[in-house]
């Protein structure tokens, strides 16, 4: 029985994740619900960080059971939390397997701007840039799924000349010895450098505006700020603060610190620059005519996003019937690999939310709203934006602000905020749910997206690494953020 479950896991994961279950019960009876809800928390990170080991809607979908088991949250009330965010759930669904159909094109726009763009500096900035641009307009997540599709595409190009036996530079030396050991090592590191400045420019293009996170869109919609107000109340602090995450861009290539710095080795860019010039010359009419339907895809898809037509996920699913009937793909089995990229994530996504309504169940961070609510109106916003910068690193960010938003609205409500007061916190909540949470995948949708998705293993991108490549970003991002709601607010 030992041997089947949990499969190929460690016989160590296999142990710790079967005293979990056991100790659960002991706990709850003997420390009461409270104190075992906070470890089921510290468990569930624990099978986080382990993704690569075993994903974690197995090992954490164990503990999810026995959460409801021990009755620490509700069926019904996990029920909830996921209806509250089925529109992140239908884009999960949709728009991810939307951009699956797009990525011939993406690999076309990306391999061009890989081998021609020859510094790694301008390269990582533009990474940075563009994917902040997206996010400010669009969502960090189908921002991180594009940049998941280019990070899959281009690797799979690699492993294409990696495991033939072209000889594509010309220099007699087959490519697939050119492209081992040592080049394959930094080819990685390359573009795990390059993805990791991509989601961090998520989180900094994403806090600005009012579509940029589904938190700013409830915040805006409590306080009554429509787009341009919006960026207005919060540009203090996010301009500072795109502007310090650029800067830290710079530092970090520079310098090569925190495992950033790998450069595209150069017998590789030739490689792939010659590979990419064959494909251009071979390529046939039906699939120029393929590209030409996925272009006009993405522009739909910018404008639907852009102008907000329809919740996120129907726009994906709208594109998705658009580029299946003119690309002319009408089988099941070509249609339904579009959708294992995002299905497992999605599942794991619900039993996240059995753990933030175990967390709201409990009222885990009660005592810290209080805490910070008793403070002096002049250090309110200061410590509003520690208190969520911390348990957004530990839960869900969405979820932190709809529970601070919620009681600053029932505290203005019953007179004990003035307005100017209660549209400080809401700043403060809406950047420290976004900022800070950059330090850990748990409390960013995108980052734990990329961490559970295909690309991760490809790239050798574990929960460590990622915790350690976003570690300057969180402090920086952080710390401008808090001295912004210190003395600019």
């Amino acid at each position: 029985m030992l041997k089947n479950f949990l499969g190929n896991s460690p016989i160590w994961y296999k142990y710790t994740i079967i005293s979990f279950l056991i100790f659960n019960v002991i706990f709850y009876f003997t420390l009461g619900p409270t104190i075992t809800a906070w470890i089921f928390i510290a468990e569930f990170i624990f099978t986080l960080a382990m993704a690569l080991k075993c994903y974690p809607l197995v090992s954490g979908g164990l503990l999810a059971i026995q959460v409801l088991f021990l009755n620490l949250t509700t069926a019904k009330n996990a029920y909830h939390e996921v209806a509250q965010n089925l529109e992140v759930i239908l884009l999960l669904m949709f728009m991810v397997a939307a951009i699956y159909f797009m990525k011939p094109l993406l690999m076309f726009i990306f391999s061009k701007v890989f081998t021609k763009v020859k510094s790694k500096l301008a390269l990582s900035l533009l990474f940075v840039i563009l994917a902040a641009a997206l996010s400010a307009f669009l969502d960090a997540l189908t921002v991180t799924a594009v940049l998941i599709s280019v990070g899959v595409g281009f690797y799979g190009v690699y492993h294409k000349i990696h495991s033939s036996n072209l000889d594509l530079d010309g220099d007699s030396t087959l490519d697939r010895k050119q492209l081992s050991g040592e080049t394959l090592e930094q080819f990685r590191g390359f573009l795990r450098s390059l993805i990791m400045h991509g989601v961090v420019g998520t989180a900094l293009g994403g806090v600005m505006t009012l579509v940029g996170e589904p938190q700013n869109l409830l915040i805006g919609e409590k306080m009554g700020w429509d787009f341009i107000e919006f960026f207005k109340q919060m540009d203090v602090i996010t301009i500072p603060v795109f502007f310090a995450g650029l800067l830290t861009t710079i530092i970090l290539e520079k310098f090569k610190l925190f495992g950033f710095g790998a450069k595209l080795p150069e017998v590789a860019r030739k490689i792939i620059e010659n590979y990419t010039i064959i494909e251009d010359e071979n390529r046939t009419k039906k699939e120029k005519y393929r590209l030409i339907v996925q272009a006009i895809a993405m522009v739909l898809l910018i404008i639907g996003l852009a102008l907000h037509l329809a919740p996120v996920g129907f726009i994906g699913l709208a594109l998705i019937v658009f580029q299946t009937a003119f690309m002319g793909i009408t089988d099941e089995h070509h249609i339904g690999p579009a959708f294992e990229e995002a299905l497992p994530f999605t599942a794991l996504l619900v039993v996240f939310f059995v753990i933030v309504a175990m967390i709201h169940d409990q009222h885990l961070f009660k005592p810290v709203i209080e805490w910070a609510l008793s403070m002096e109106p002049s250090t309110q916003p200061t410590m509003f934006y520690i208190a969520n910068g911390l348990l957004s690193a530990i839960s869900d960010n969405v979820f932190v602000a709809t529970v601070y938003i919620n009681e600053i609205q029932a505290s203005f409500n019953a007179g004990e905020l003035s307005r100017a007061q209660y549209e400080k916190l809401a700043i403060a909540i809406n950047t420290g749910t976004n900022l800070p949470s950059v330090a850990t995948p748990n409390g960013q949708a995108a980052f734990l997206f990329l961490l559970t998705s295909a690309l991760a293993p490809l790239i050798n991108l574990s929960y460590g690494k990622m915790v350690k490549m976003a570690f300057p970003y969180a402090i920086v991002l952080g710390g401008v953020g808090l001295l912004c709601v210190m003395y600019l607010l």
